[in-house]
């Protein structure tokens, strides 16, 4: 058995906030960039509002799913680098690119499908004029999603987590101008209210992939692994690991976003009211995720890393620090969703209505932090160990048969509405949380075993 330096708390949370600083602060320019398009649409129209809320939840399903298979990217990149393996990086990111754009173009068929069904899944009718145009345009973003989210997880890989954070603040200050220029129609421009914000997202996610290109093309810092992508070729073994670590990342994020998606739909039938509420609260819900998913691909990062040196203690500690760091973040963003809670209701809508359906909905929103950041933490730290497979069934579990049928119940079967709805979103999350926790205590156990045998 290797024996390793036991490193203290205080620098393994150094190294976290260090590393997860970074990727928090992108995320949170996407947030601002969310809640700008909902807050500048909202005041356009509360029928443009709503079929925001319908396309964005149901594509979201999509964007997350492709999201989750990049991740599957983080953990050879992270074990290569925590073993000194250059060549085998860029081997590997090469061969990831195929992979990535593989699935960007089946998933956009995919979605091109419900888009054709899409006035048959009991949205209201006076919304379709706005949904169509919108969703189109979310569906033609896809593909540059996907490769973006490529080059990122190489970075992040690296523990180069600046250069996405700088690339995402810009992408989206360049949104929210195209939002005030195309929404609004200012300086003689067009007033396209929804579609101008679909204008407006497609070009910055274009534009948000072609910088990444081109840094990785010409910093020097990428120069090793540029010279290693050359040389290498397509590889089938690769390959087969690059889907057999992605594909089940992306069942476990698709499950999660679809139990919300599908909530979506549910909270559809109840009107346009409560689908602008819905959507305000889904807008405001992902500072949390957000935040806490930025620390917990750090600890993923971290976690590979101590997985590539079979440094276990560590990785146990990490874990440890990580779960501290989000939990802290999850108390202070009850805190403000508590506090805040007024400001955040006007800041988004005036139509009194909306307003009173928000206000009851933000205790749910508080409840459900904490599962969310105990699922994040345990969910990051067996990606971090390439133990992925588990995780879809767990996802399966706690989404589609509690999540679901405790949201359909409460909402419908009680008649609790879209209060009721909001019931299934604590009730998944720390399913999730829970088992990801359990299952992450066997790995860990399995591999010191492992170890120790060795």
């Amino acid at each position: 058995m290797n024996t390793v330096q036991l490193l203290p708390y205080k620098q393994h949370i150094v190294s976290l906030l260090k590393l997860g600083l970074p990727i928090v602060v992108g995320q949170l320019g996407m947030i601002i960039l969310g809640l700008a398009d909902t807050v500048m649409i909202g005041h356009h129209s509360t029928d443009e509002l709503a079929a925001a809320a319908f396309v964005n939840n149901v594509f979201n399903l999509a964007i997350i799913f492709a999201t989750g298979f990049s991740y599957g990217l983080t953990p050879l990149i992270g074990m290569l680098q925590g073993s000194g393996n250059t060549q085998g990086i860029g081997r590997v990111f090469r061969n990831a690119l195929v992979a990535h754009t593989a699935l960007a173009l089946l998933l956009t068929a995919i979605m091109y499908v419900v888009y054709c069904f899409v006035d048959q899944m009991g949205q209201p009718v006076e919304l379709l004029p706005h949904i169509r145009p919108y969703f189109i345009l979310q569906l033609v973003s896809l593909i540059f999603v996907m490769l973006f989210n490529s080059y990122r997880q190489f970075a992040e890989g690296l523990t180069d987590t600046r250069t996405p954070m700088w690339i995402l603040l810009g992408g989206n200050a360049l949104n929210i101008v195209g939002n005030y220029l195309l929404i609004y129609g200012s300086f003689g421009l067009p007033e396209w209210g929804l579609f101008g914000a679909g204008v407006s997202t497609l070009v910055s996610r274009v534009v948000m992939l072609l910088v990444f290109v081109a840094i990785v093309a010409g910093a020097p810092r990428y120069r090793a692994y540029r010279e290693a992508m050359r040389h290498s070729r397509f590889n089938r073994n690769d390959f087969v690991q690059l889907n057999a670590l992605g594909w089940p990342i992306a069942l476990q994020m698709g499950m999660e976003t679809a139990a919300f998606s599908l909530s979506a739909i549910m909270v559809g039938w109840l009107g346009s009211v409560p689908l602008a509420a819905h959507q305000i609260m889904i807008s405001v819900s992902t500072l949390g995720f957000m935040i806490y998913y930025g620390m917990g691909a750090a600890l993923a990062v971290r976690v590979s890393h101590f997985m590539g040196q079979l440094d276990f203690p560590n990785l146990q500690r990490a874990v440890h620090a990580g779960l501290g760091i989000i939990m802290v973040l999850a108390v202070a963003a009850s805190l403000f969703f508590y506090l805040a809670r007024l400001p955040i209701v006007y800041s988004f809508t005036e139509d009194p209505e909306v307003m009173a359906v928000v206000t009851v909905l933000i205790y749910s929103l508080i409840v459900y932090q904490f599962g969310d950041a105990l699922q994040i933490t345990f969910a990051n730290a067996l990606r971090g160990t390439a133990d992925v497979k588990p995780m879809m069934w767990i996802a399966f579990f706690a989404y589609f048969v509690i999540a679901l049928p405790v949201g359909y119940l409460c909402g419908f079967t009680f008649g609790g509405g879209v209060v009721g709805v909001w019931v299934a979103f604590p009730a998944g999350l720390f399913s999730a949380g829970l088992l990801f926790w359990l299952r992450f205590r066997y790995r860990l156990h399995k591999l010191i075993e492992k170890e120790g045998n060795a």
